[in-house]
């Protein structure tokens, strides 16, 4: 979440008309990620959260996401839900972007993640691909692997700029890993963004998922993957295989891997690594002059991406074949 389009009261008298929350109290943007333009929003009526889509969001892809939130909330899943306007529209413009109000779900995300805090995301995870399995809608992962030269192509002349010799090492990294990238593993839809920032807990209590602006239909495996990277480095970039044992365990309780996925796991852990190191790579390169927003290194995915070329099979993850 970010703040890259200002709203001015004007702006935001004007949408609140379309809906019927009440009046405005306490309006702020949130600082914190890098993709779209995110505002607590308090009325007389409650809390909720106010995006203007940007950058990477294709507005036609938007009913996927706000219909996949309705879907997966009515399966037990605890997500926010669209806010319609009074005419029952999920989707508004405010300063020329398109723009959702959705609820405000109560929680804090997880600064130090701890071995309690991976278990439940595993477990959340699985139950978001089960409860995904009949959503009625498709959206192709516009990140993934097949779109890594061609994004990586808008930053290779400034790579070195981030650290000298980074580029022709990202070439030669994207050329093997597409060489291998299974075929067919079992797939749906899958968040394929969750990030610490992205879980809230009550305590050690998963509470609710958020951000779903990237999910996508791909491999589940690919999403666990994601999510490895994401939860299982402490600060110095080692891997701490206890919290990966726990993630994966949760996981596997819901939705046993099957033994293509197992195999798959070491190379499927560095794509993801990969496609985080090139989307930060390409911000790093390219803030918006003012926006409130602070990139993120892209250097932390090329040691994650590293460590990814040491491992031999998935049970260095900690991944067992039954848990």
């Amino acid at each position: 979440m970010a703040v890259y389009t200002e709203v001015t009261d004007d702006d935001l008298a004007r949408l609140l008309a379309l809906y019927d929350i009440g009046t405005p109290t306490t309006f702020k943007g949130i600082a914190e990620g890098v993709e779209n333009s995110n505002f607590l929003l308090q009325t007389t009526g409650g809390r909720f959260i106010l995006t203007l889509y940007e950058k990477r969001v294709d507005a036609r892809d938007l009913p996927f996401f706000l219909g996949l939130l309705e879907h997966l909330a009515a399966r037990g899943v605890t997500c926010p839900q669209p806010v319609c306007t009074r005419d029952g529209r999920a989707l508004a413009e405010v300063a020329g972007r398109p723009a959702s109000i959705v609820t405000f779900l109560d929680g804090v995300w997880p600064r130090r993640p701890t071995v309690r805090h991976c278990a439940e995301v595993g477990e959340a995870l699985a139950r978001l691909h089960v409860a995904g399995a009949d959503f009625a809608l498709k959206r192709p992962n516009a990140l993934g692997h097949r779109a890594w030269a061609p994004l990586f192509a808008q930053s290779a002349d400034r790579a070195d700029e981030v650290q000298p010799g980074l580029g022709p090492e990202i070439a030669a990294e994207i050329a093997a890993i597409e060489a291998e990238w299974p075929a067919d593993l079992p797939g749906g839809v899958i968040h394929a963004d969750l990030f610490p920032d992205n879980v809230f807990f009550l305590g050690e209590r998963l509470s609710g998922l958020i951000d779903f602006y990237f999910a996508c239909n791909d491999f589940f495996a690919y999403d666990v993957a994601i999510c490895l990277n994401a939860w299982c480095f402490e600060p110095d970039f080692s891997f701490n295989v206890t919290k990966a044992r726990a993630m994966l365990a949760a996981y596997q309780r819901v939705r046993p891997f099957e033994a293509a996925e197992t195999a798959a796991l070491p190379l499927l852990a560095r794509g993801a690594a990969m496609r985080f190191l090139l989307t930060r790579l390409h911000d790093w390169l390219r803030v918006p002059p003012g926006a409130l927003v602070v990139p993120k290194d892209p250097l932390e995915y090329f040691r994650k991406l590293r460590f990814h070329r040491s491992v031999a099979e998935a049970s260095d993850y900690g991944l067992t074949e039954t848990a």
